[in-house]
C-alpha cells in the first residue's frame, strides 16, 4: 500500500505524478511536499516491493528512488522496471557516493544520480526533465500505435506502393518494381492516402517518416 501526507492515492493518473520509494518516512513525506508544492501529484512507497504492486503506471510520472534500502534495492528495482517494459524516469537519491552504481544507474537510463541532502531547485529541475521525457515518450507511442493502425488498413499491394512513395519513386517506377501498370499503381496510392487520411505527398511523409514506417513495417512483419 502507498502512503501519502494527504492520505489517499492520486485519482487522476494523467496529470504528472512523482513516485517516491524511500525507507525513510520523514524523506518521504519532504519529497511528497516538494512535488505537490509546484503542482505535481505525489505517491509515496517504503520499499520497492510495495511500489512494484502500484505498476503499471498509466499517467505521466517520474521516479524518485532511494538506492540503498532493506530488500530490492533502488537500482535493482531499476533493472526490474527495465526487464518489464515498464518506461518510468528515474532519478536516484542516495546518502553517500557511489560512483559504480551511479555509472550503471545512468547508463540504464536514469535522468539523475543525486547525493542526499539535496537542494529543492535541483531536485526539481530534475524532477522537470524527468516528467518532460516521460511526456515525450508517451507522445511518440501513441503517434506510433495511430501510424500502426493507419497502416493495418492497408492491403500488401498498398503498402508495397507506400514504401516506394516514401522512398521517393515515380508512379512509374513503382509500376516497374511491382510489375503492375502505372494506372493500377495510382488506384493504389489514392486508396493508401484515403486511409492514411492525408491529402497530400507532403502530409503522408510528416505522418509516417521513413523510421517509423519501417519500424511499423518490422512489427507487422514479426506479428
Amino acid at each position: 500500500m502507498s502512503e501519502s501526507s494527504g492520505g489517499s492515492r492520486a485519482s487522476n493518473t494523467f496529470e504528472h505524478t512523482v513516485f517516491v520509494v524511500d525507507d525513510d518516512a520523514s524523506v518521504r513525506t519532504g519529497l511528497e511536499r516538494l512535488a505537490r508544492s509546484v503542482g505535481w501529484q505525489a505517491e509515496s512507497f517504503p520499499s520497492a516491493d510495495a511500489f512494484l504492486e502500484r505498476l503499471p503506471i498509466s499517467g505521466i510520472a517520474c521516479l524518485l528512488l532511494d538506492v540503498q534500502m532493506p530488500g530490492t534495492s533502488g537500482p535493482e528495482l531499476q533493472a526490474l522496471m527495465l526487464d518489464g517494459g515498464w518506461s518510468l524516469p528515474v532519478i536516484f537519491l542516495t546518502g553517500q557516493g557511489d560512483v559504480p552504481t551511479c555509472a550503471q544507474s545512468m547508463k540504464n537510463g536514469a535522468v539523475d544520480f543525486l547525493q542526499k541532502p539535496v537542494d529543492d531547485e535541483v531536485l526539481l529541475d530534475a524532477l522537470r526533465r524527468g516528467l518532460a521525457r516521460h511526456q515525450a515518450e508517451r507522445s511518440r507511442e501513441q503517434l506510433r500505435s495511430s501510424l500502426q493502425d493507419h497502416l493495418d488498413r492497408l492491403s500488401p499491394r498498398e503498402s508495397e506502393v507506400l514504401a516506394g512513395v516514401l522512398a521517393g519513386r515515380l508512379n512509374k517506377q513503382i509500376a516497374a518494381d511491382m510489375d503492375i501498370s502505372e494506372k493500377t499503381v495510382k488506384v493504389h496510392r489514392a486508396r493508401v492516402m484515403e486511409k492514411m487520411g492525408v491529402r497530400s505527398v507532403a502530409e503522408l511523409v510528416r505522418l509516417c517518416g521513413a523510421g517509423a514506417f519501417e519500424r511499423s513495417e518490422s512489427v507487422a512483419a514479426a506479428g
